[in-house]
Formats: C-alpha cells, sequence, structure tokens
C-alpha cells in the first residue's frame, strides 16, 4: 500500500494538535482527514473508509471511547485501524481503549520521526490483517501455513502443536494490536477445561523458543502483541 493511496483520519478537538499531525503525515505522502469531534468523525468515516484512524479521547459531546464503539458498529469499519491519541496526564485505561475496539494508542507529544515509524507500524498492521484471509501469510521472513499448520522461518519448517499455532495465527492476524489474555483465552481455549494465566504464558514461552525472542511481545499486566 502507497502513501499517496493511503487515507489517514485525524480526530481532536485542539487544532493545533490537527496541524501538527496533519503537517507531518502530509510530508510522508498521505491524504490526510481531519475532524474535530466524534459526531463528524464517524461520517467522514462511513463516506471515505480511511486505512488509519488517529482518535483523541478527551473531547466534548461523544469522547474517543464511545466515537470508537460507534466506528466497530459500523461493517465497512470494523477492521479499520484505530489509534488512541492520548495526552501522558489523562487517566485512560488502556484495557478499556481495546475493550471497546481500539487498536493501539500513541502517547502526545510526539516528536514528527516517531509519529512516521508509529504510522508505517500500524498500517503494516492493516494490510496484514487483509493477508489474514489467505491460506498462507508472509510477515517480515516468518511464513504461516493455516492450512498445514506449519511455520517456515528463514526456508526452515517448524511444526507447532495445534494450540501453539492458533495462539500465533491469532497475534499475526494484526501485528502491534494488544490481545488481552481474556480474548486469548476466548479464541484459542474458548469453551474448554477451565484455564488460566500460566497457560498463555507457558505456550508464549514455547513459541519463543522456537521462533526467537523478537516476535511476540508482552505488554505487562494486559497481554500480548505480534511484531514484525
Amino acid at each position: 500500500m502507497s502513501s499517496t493511496s493511503t487515507k489517514i483520519l485525524l480526530v481532536d478537538d485542539e487544532q493545533d494538535i490537527l496541524d501538527f499531525l496533519g503537517y507531518n503525515l502530509k510530508k510522508e505522502g498521505y491524504q490526510v482527514l481531519t475532524a474535530s469531534n466524534g459526531r463528524d468523525a464517524i461520517a467522514i468515516a462511513k463516506k471515505e473508509t480511511p486505512s488509519l484512524i488517529i482518535l483523541d479521547v478527551m473531547m466534548p459531546e461523544l469522547d474517543g471511547m464511545e466515537t470508537c464503539r460507534e466506528l466497530r458498529e459500523i461493517e465497512s469499519l470494523k477492521d479499520v485501524v484505530i489509534a488512541f491519541l492520548t495526552a501522558r496526564n489523562e487517566d485512560y485505561s488502556q484495557i478499556a481503549g481495546f475493550d471497546v475496539g481500539g487498536d493501539d494508542y500513541i502517547t502526545k507529544p510526539i516528536k514528527p520521526r516517531v509519529l512516521s515509524s508509529r504510522i508505517k507500524a500500524l498500517l503494516r498492521r492493516s494490510q496484514a490483517h487483509t493477508d489474514a484471509s489467505n491460506e498462507q501469510v508472509d510477515l517480515g521472513g516468518l511464513k504461516i501455513d493455516r492450512e498445514r499448520y506449519l511455520v517456515i522461518k528463514d526456508n526452515t519448517e517448524i511444526s507447532l502443536p495445534k494450540k501453539e499455532f492458533k495462539l500465533l495465527a491469532l497475534l499475526a492476524t494484526k501485528p502491534g494490536k494488544v490481545f488481552t489474555r481474556e480474548f486469548i483465552l476466548q479464541q484459542v481455549w474458548g469453551d474448554e477445561v477451565i484455564v488460566g494465566d500460566r497457560t498463555i504464558d507457558v505456550h508464549i514461552r514455547k513459541l519463543r523458543e522456537k521462533l526467537g525472542e523478537e516476535y511476540i511481545k508482552t505488554i505487562k499486566g494486559i497481554g500480548y502483541k505480534f511484531e514484525f
């Protein structure tokens, strides 16, 4: 996905934030859309279907959390990557943001170079999710073959037990997204015999032993995410 064809929607009630972010993203070649409140953001998103929405948490009328919740109820926007924008001193719960459908968060103030890196990582996640419907997914040298429950790293096949594979495949559907422990348990183990955090930790440790430490990151107190 080239930057010139990529639409990014910025939502913040502070004009200087919109100006700063918009200026730097336009320099990178992105198409930038802006909104100063949640209601306008929803209307623009429905019309334009951006690849990424950067959404301020603290806004009047409709805050970022509720805006995200409503965006996720729109069929065409269910898979759009949404990152919350938060100030360092805001009382913001990451878990609450993930619960309403957010994918990540960006803390302001943020330096332009860091912003560019974060945006590229978020957009890779969007592309990876698009690719996830394929039987074989290539994630930076790590190939996942869903049909054969097989992982290929550096041209070497790695056979994984079913649960380990399901866990890896889940995390890899959205690289960079933080998956809570509760969500992982529900998706990988479902209604099976009750398991706890220790079960997830053991499976994560085994995956790291086989694939390396660089792919799966621990988010303390919340869960895990896949990076490449």
